[in-house]
């Protein structure tokens, strides 16, 4: 599990594939329950904004990227892009939290994932919740 640099993040950016926005949702929503600013295509891009810009400008700002895992995230141009804009930027070294939402084979989108300390939300929403709150040093308190 990636080692928190710091209790409480300025902001993560949450990157998803469409297809997978009823979870991306209950994360986003989760994780701001807990005092955690994300930033979110869903709620953060409104009507009428450029939104490669919007999310580009995002990336450049936030502190932590977190990256739900699915066969459809894996299959994503957008997901891939994004997820190598992180990759290249220094700022998210020992950031990059992929969350595994459906098992896939995250090589599509990078080999370098396979050396990352994954977060399961396979099996549980609560344990998965547990286990990325504990990066910032968080406890999950359930609804």
């Amino acid at each position: 599990m990636p080692r928190a640099k710091s209790k409480n993040p300025r902001e993560v950016f949450l990157s998803h594939s469409s297809r997978d926005r009823a979870f991306a949702d209950k994360l986003a929503e989760t994780l701001r329950r807990h005092g955690v600013p994300v930033w979110y295509s869903e709620t953060n891009i409104v009507g009428a904004q450029q939104w490669h810009d919007e999310i580009g400008n995002a990336l450049a700002r936030c502190e932590w990227f977190l990256l739900v895992l699915s066969p459809a995230a894996s299959k994503s141009r957008w997901v891939k892009r994004e997820l190598f804009f992180a990759l290249e930027d220094a700022r998210y070294e020992g950031r990059i939290i992929p969350i595994i939402k459906r098992p896939c084979d995250p090589k599509k989108l990078s080999w370098t994932l396979s050396s990352m300390q994954h977060i399961d939300f396979t099996s549980s929403n609560s344990e998965g919740f547990t286990d990325l709150l504990r990066v910032w040093g968080l406890g999950y308190q359930p609804t």
